[in-house]
């Protein structure tokens, strides 16, 4: 794999763990606390900290 492969890879497991971790958490509170938006909640969350993440690991490149 090439340098540009990898960071493609680095970006879809960055996005895909930031969801499935936070999209969890939330799923979590949801379950334990009856409610239903916290899914909701951590997916964003999720998503804005992969972003965030990706945004200052490859964006200075």
């Amino acid at each position: 794999m090439n340098k540009d492969e990898n960071a493609v890879w680095s970006i879809f497991g960055y996005l895909l763990s930031g969801l499935l971790v936070w999209g969890g958490v939330g799923w979590a509170l949801d379950r334990f606390l009856g409610t239903g938006f916290f899914l909701l909640i951590g997916l964003v969350v999720g998503a804005g900290a992969a972003i965030t993440i990706i945004w200052y690991r490859f964006g200075r490149e």
